[in-house]
């Protein structure tokens, strides 16, 4: 199973083998999909839990958003994953479905000697420089001017940063996109960069794990990972001003926040919603599926239940369920001709 702290996943699983077994296409074969690591661990779980209440088996390979979208176009996967939604000529073009299945949030997160989870201040103008190089020591003064009182070690700052092609990434940079201009015009907003500084990890995992080992690092990743990995989170203003920190209430606030009216809303980005409670860096995770695949039905099968029955599964690991109404917008996007 992809976490391994098995507290998180017994009490999700507890919520969703507890529901009525879903009216699913009979088992012929594993389902396979591929993709984003940022819902990995919510797909494991529901996978997981799935099996229990129908006897269908799903398995998901974590191996970036990147090469979920290729494998889906070629059809090697009965769907595959992106937190960067693709545009419309482009489904169109590779003869694709998609639609949101989860939603979560990206976390900066560090690894200070003496500095607790969440005590941490950060803004979009300091983490631009840090990741552009501009910003070496945890000491320097546009650190220490957020962080009044605490006690900052002048060592040199460690920058971690996804290899592949991921939608964390590419959250991660619309975030700093939008609200620095240094960004926007030295980066931009994409899945890949052309990074000036920086160790790599491939996917979450590789990102959370190298923070975890390297002293004075910082890196970006979905909240599940910061959680699984006992790293500490960074806070962060929200838009309007007042500074929040990563947790599940804040990403319901910006969840809240979001106009999902109709079928053509469900693209839509999460970052930057209004409200002072609000986490700034939050994204929906896509699935998509081939249009004229043999196993089309069983993966709506799937995702009804799973975004029926499996939405306590995905609460319980620190994701957020789709609103109900926004679930029902969904699967009807998948059923459309």
């Amino acid at each position: 199973m992809f976490l391994h702290d098995r507290r998180w996943l017994t009490l999700a699983l507890a919520f969703a083998l507890h529901a009525q077994a879903a009216d699913a296409p009979p088992a012929a074969g594993p389902l396979h999909g591929a993709g984003a690591t940022f819902p990995a661990p919510v797909y494991d779980a529901w996978a997981e839990a799935y099996a229990h209440a129908t006897g269908n088996t799903v398995r998901y390979d974590p191996v970036g958003s990147g090469l979920g979208i290729e494998l889906a176009t070629t059809g090697q996967v009965d769907f595959g994953a992106t937190d960067a939604p693709l545009p419309a000529d482009r489904l169109a073009a590779a003869g694709l479905r998609q639609f949101p299945a989860v939603i979560g949030a990206v976390v900066p997160v560090v690894n200070i000697a003496g500095i607790a989870p969440g005590r941490l201040v950060l803004d979009a103008p300091v983490l631009s420089a840090i990741y552009r190089g501009r910003l070496e020591r945890w000491s320097d003064p546009a650190i220490a001017a957020l962080n009044p009182g605490l006690a900052l070690p002048n060592t040199r700052i460690t920058v971690v940063h996804r290899a592949d092609a991921s939608g964390s990434t590419w959250l991660w940079s619309r975030w700093l996109t939008e609200s620095d201009a240094a960004w926007r015009d030295a980066l931009g907003t994409g899945t890949t960069l052309a990074w000036p500084v920086g160790a790599e990890g491939l996917g979450n995992e590789g990102v959370a794990s190298l923070v975890q080992r390297t002293r004075s690092a910082i890196g970006y990743v979905a909240y599940a990972y910061a959680r699984e990995h006992h790293l500490s989170d960074v806070r962060l203003p929200s838009r309007d001003g007042p500074v929040v920190r990563a947790e599940r209430p804040a990403f319901e606030a910006a969840v809240s926040a979001a106009h999902w009216r109709s079928a053509a809303d469900l693209d839509g980005a999460l970052t930057n919603e209004p409200g002072p409670r609000s986490w700034p860096i939050v994204g929906a995770s896509y699935v998509l599926v081939p249009r004229t695949g043999a196993d089309a039905p069983r993966v709506e099968a799937f995702f009804a239940w799973a975004l029926g029955s499996g939405a306590d599964v995905a609460n319980a690991l620190g994701y957020v369920a789709l609103p109900a109404d926004v679930a029902r917008l969904a699967l009807a996007s998948l059923r459309q001709d």
